[in-house]
């Protein structure tokens, strides 16, 4: 899933999504972050921007990317 920050790869499972990699474009700082096996969150994070990209199986598997100036 490509975003302005970076690229993110996870794996979809029937009830879990598994997180594969991360790539930070430049200037970017990554962090991820994992609530429950069904939803994974990686926010790539700049001085002035920041992606924020949610990958879920709830209710079926779906990735929703979110950018925001900051």
């Amino acid at each position: 899933m490509p975003s302005e920050g970076g690229k993110v790869t996870v794996q979809y499972g029937r009830d879990r999504v598994c997180f594969v990699s991360a790539v930070p474009d430049p200037g970017f700082r990554t962090s991820t972050a994992q609530s429950d096996p069904g939803t994974l969150m990686v926010v790539f994070t700049s001085d002035d921007h920041r992606s924020q990209i949610t990958a879920t199986v709830v209710p079926t598997a779906q990735a929703a990317v979110r950018e925001t100036r900051l």
